[in-house]
C-alpha cells in the first residue's frame, strides 16, 4: 500500500476452509506429545498471507478411538478473545442440532461493518490532541537492558516462548477483596505491578508500555455479541511516586484509565505518529493484556457427544514482552517473550518479581510504593548469603605485607621501567633508606606526605617509603594546574613533599625532598619501625573537582588491606606480571601496585607517551609479556582497536579488569577476547 492508502477488509461470500485430518493412534503417548509440539511450531512458523483468504485453518488429529486434538489457527485480524467463545458456541449448537437430523436457525448478529462506521464517526483530531498531551516529553521507549539481543553482533531470528504462573486461590481472593474495598479493578493492580517492575529494572521513575483494551464501545448497542477485531493496544505512561501510599496511586491510575478510555479507539499507528519517539523506534517494547471478557463455562461441556477436556491458547505478538493476566479462582499470569532477546532464566526471574509485587500489594495496600518488595523469598535468602562476608583478615599494615613478600621472594623482579628493574630485596632496601630519612623529617602515623614525580622507579620507591615511615601519601599529578596542586597540599596539611628536580612548585611552606638529588643513600637498609596500626591513614587522594573544589578521600590501612586480601583471594593469577597504567592520583593505582607486590608479582611501569598510544601500549604488553591489566573502558577500547588493525593479540594476557566508566561490548572488544 502507498503512504496515503488505508487497509481494506474484503469479506468473501464463500471460501474453502483449509482442513487437515491426521491419525496418530499408532504413536505412543510420548511420541504423540512430541509430534504435537513439532506440528504446532511448524504451524506458527507458517503464519498467514494477509491477502489470501481465509486467515484461518483447522487440523483434526485422532490420537485415540474417541479422542482428538483439534487445532484452530487464525490471524488476530479476524477475531479477538471476546469473539471466539461466541463462534464456538454457535458451532457446537449447529453440531448438536445436525446430530439430531434437524436444522438450526440463529439470529443474525449485528455486522462488524457497523463498528467500522462507528469508528469513522469519531473525532480523530480530538483524540490526537489528547494522546499528544499524554506523551509529551517522552522521547525514548522504555527498554529493558537485560535482554541478550543487545550484545549480539549478528541479529538472531525471533523465536517466541511462554512461561506461566498462577497466584494462589487465597492470594487471588485477597487481591479481589482489596480491589472491592478500594473500588479498584484487578487490571489496575496488574498494570501497577508491571509499571513498578519496569521502573526498577530500568532505574527510571517514569515508564511507558502498552495495554490492550477490549475496544467495544458501550454506546454501540449489540456490541457484546459482535464478532471481529475490536481490541486496541494503547500507550500507558506512568510516573512511579515512590513516597505515595499505594492505594492512593492505584486510585489515581484508575482515574487515568477512565480518561484514556474515551479515546481508546484511536489507532496505535496514529498515536505513534504524533509522539516524540523517533519513527524508527517502537513506541513501547512490552504490553499488558488483561483478559476480562465474558467466559462461557458451557464451552467446556457443550453437550451432546462432545466434551472438551483441555484447552490451550498459543498467542504471538510483535512485541518482545507480552504479559497476559486472566482472572479466575487463581489469577493466571503468562509472559510471552522473544527468545532472541530474553532467555528463559531471565523471564522466570521476572515472573517471580511480578508475582512478589502483586503479593506485596495485597499484604499492605497502605504502604508506600517504594516499600513494596520485589525480591522473592529465595532472592532475599541469597542476599543474606552474599552479604555474609565477614572474614578475619590479618591485623597488619600495607608495608608489613610487602616486607613479608620480600622474605618469600627476595630475588624476584618487583618492578621494571624501560631498561631498569629492581628485585624485591633491592626495592625494599631503597625504600627503607628513604623511609628512615622521612622519619628524621618528622614523618610518622597520620602525617601526610605529598609526592609529585614523573613515572619512574623513584615514584614507586617514594610511595613505598612513605608507608614504611608510617605516613600517608598524597599523590599529585605534575601536569595539574599550579593552583590545584597548591590547594591539595594546603588542604591535606602535608608537611613534606617528595618530588624531583624537573618539577617546580613555587612558594610551598613545606620540606622538599628531591628524589634524584637528595643524599639519603647512607641511611639504614633495615625495615623501619613506625608504630603504625591498621586504623592509621595510608593515603589521601583528591577528586577531580569538577563540581567544585577537589575533595580529599582518606583511606586507612585496615580498609586497603581488606581490599588487597579480597583481591588476592579472588585472583587466580599468582605472581602475575601487571601493567601499572593508572596515574597514582587515581585509586586504582593502589590496586595495581600493591596487589601485585603483596602477591609476588612483577610491576611494569610505562611512560605517559606509551600510556596514551594504543599501538605502543599493545607492543609493550607483548614485549614484556604482561599478564594482568587494570584499564578504563576507553583505554581498553583503544587497545582492542590497535589489536584489530595489527592483528596482534598478546598471548600472555590472562586477566583484564575494567572500571570507572560504563562498559560497552563492541565488536573489536569481542574479537580481542
Amino acid at each position: 500500500m502507498g503512504k496515503q492508502e488505508k487497509p481494506l477488509q474484503v469479506v468473501c461470500k464463500q471460501v474453502d476452509l483449509p482442513w487437515h485430518n491426521d491419525d496418530w493412534r499408532s504413536l505412543s503417548l510420548e511420541e504423540q506429545q512430541e509430534q504435537l509440539e513439532i506440528f504446532l511450531e511448524a504451524d506458527r512458523v507458517q503464519g498467514f498471507v494477509l491477502d489470501k483468504a481465509p486467515l484461518m485453518r483447522f487440523s483434526l488429529i485422532k490420537i485415540a478411538d474417541d479422542i482428538y486434538e483439534f487445532v484452530w489457527s487464525f490471524h488476530h485480524l479476524l477475531i479477538d478473545g471476546w469473539s471466539w467463545p461466541i463462534l464456538c458456541k454457535e458451532v457446537f449448537a449447529f453440531y448438536n442440532t445436525l446430530l439430531q437430523g434437524k436444522y438450526l436457525y440463529l439470529n443474525t448478529p449485528r455486522p462488524y461493518r457497523d463498528y467500522i462506521n462507528w469508528l469513522q464517526q469519531q473525532d480523530l483530531k480530538a483524540a490526537e490532541i489528547f494522546w499528544q498531551q499524554q506523551l509529551h516529553g517522552f522521547t525514548n521507549p522504555t527498554r529493558l537492558l537485560l535482554n541478550r539481543g543487545e550484545t549480539q553482533i549478528v541479529p538472531q531470528p525471533k523465536t517466541y516462548h511462554e512461561q506461566q504462573c498462577c497466584l494462589s486461590a487465597t492470594m487471588t481472593a485477597a487481591l479481589q477483596s482489596q480491589a472491592q474495598q478500594y473500588h479498584l479493578t484487578l487490571s489496575i493492580f496488574v498494570l501497577a505491578a508491571w509499571a513498578i517492575l519496569l521502573s526498577r529494572y530500568t532505574d527510571e521513575s517514569e515508564v511507558l508500555f502498552g495495554a490492550t483494551v477490549s475496544g467495544r464501545p458501550p454506546t454501540l448497542s449489540g456490541v457484546e455479541s459482535m464478532v471481529g477485531l475490536f481490541i486496541n493496544t494503547l500507550p500507558v505512561r506512568l510516573k512511579i511516586p515512590t513516597a505515595k501510599p499505594l492505594w492512593q496511586w492505584l486510585r489515581q491510575l484508575q482515574t487515568q484509565q477512565v480518561e484514556r478510555s474515551q479515546y481508546s479507539w484511536c489507532p496505535l499507528v496514529e498515536i505513534q505518529a504524533i509522539s516524540e519517539i523517533p519513527p524508527e523506534l517502537p513506541l513501547f517494547e512490552s504490553i499488558v493484556v488483561f483478559e476480562n471478557y465474558p467466559h462461557d463455562t458451557s464451552l467446556s461441556n457443550p453437550g451432546g457427544s462432545i466434551q472438551i477436556i483441555k484447552r490451550r491458547v498459543i498467542e504471538q505478538t510483535n512485541y518482545p514482552l507480552t504479559v497476559i493476566a486472566v482472572p479466575g479462582q487463581e489469577l493466571s499470569l503468562r509472559i510471552l517473550y522473544d527468545g532472541s532477546r530474553f532467555d528463559g532464566e531471565t523471564i522466570n526471574r521476572m515472573m517471580g518479581h511480578l508475582v512478589t509485587l502483586l503479593e506485596g500489594m495485597v499484604t499492605n495496600i497502605e504502604q508506600t510504593v517504594a516499600e513494596i518488595s520485589m525480591l522473592t523469598a529465595t532472592e532475599q535468602r541469597q542476599i543474606v548469603v552474599w552479604n555474609d562476608t565477614q572474614t578475619d583478615y590479618p591485623h597488619k599494615c600495607i608495608a608489613q605485607l610487602f616486607e613479608e613478600q620480600v622474605e618469600q621472594t627476595p630475588d624476584a623482579v618487583a618492578v621494571s621501567f624501560q631498561s631498569q628493574q629492581l628485585t624485591y630485596q633491592q626495592l625494599n632496601s631503597q625504600a627503607n633508606k628513604l623511609a628512615h630519612h622521612l622519619q628524621k623529617l618528622g614523618v610518622k602515623p597520620e602525617v601526610r606526605v605529598g609526592i609529585c614525580v614523573e613515572r619512574s622507579l623513584s615514584m614507586v620507591i617514594g610511595l613505598l617509603a612513605i608507608l614504611k615511615a608510617g605516613g600517608a601519601y598524597v599523590p599529585l599529578d605534575p601536569r595539574s594546574p599550579q593552583e590545584r596542586l597548591t590547594y591539595m597540599l594546603s588542604d591535606s596539611q602535608a608537611s613534606v613533599l617528595l618530588t624531583d628536580s624537573s618539577i617546580t612548585l613555587s612558594g610551598q611552606p613545606l620540606t622538599l625532598v628531591c628524589l634524584d638529588t637528595s643524599g639519603f643513600c647512607q641511611n639504614s637498609q633495615e625495615n623501619p619501625v613506625s608504630g603504625l596500626i591498621p586504623e592509621n591513614l595510608a593515603y589521601v587522594m583528591y577528586t577531580s573537582g569538577s563540581t567544585g573544589k577537589p575533595k580529599g578521600v582518606a583511606m586507612s590501612h585496615r580498609s586497603l588491606v581488606n581490599l588487597l586480601y579480597w583481591q588476592m583471594d579472588e585472583n587466580t593469577s599468582n605472581f602475575a606480571k601487571t601493567l601499572q597504567f593508572a596515574s597514582i592520583s587515581f585509586d586504582v593505582s593502589f590496586q595495581e601496585i600493591f596487589s601485585t607486590w603483596c602477591n609476588g608479582g612483577s610491576l611494569v611501569l610505562i611512560t605517559e607517551k606509551v600510556q596514551k598510544d594504543g599501538f605502543a601500549l599493545l607492543q609493550l604488553i607483548a614485549q614484556e609479556k604482561v599478564e594482568r591489566l587494570f584499564l578504563p573502558f576507553v583505554a581498553l577500547q583503544q587497545l582492542a582497536h590497535a589489536a584489530s588493525i595489527t592483528q596482534c593479540y598478546p598471548a600472555s594476557l590472562r586477566q583484564i579488569m575494567t572500571a570507572g566508566e560504563q562498559l560497552h561490548i563492541t565488536p573489536v572488544l569481542v574479537n580481542f577476547f
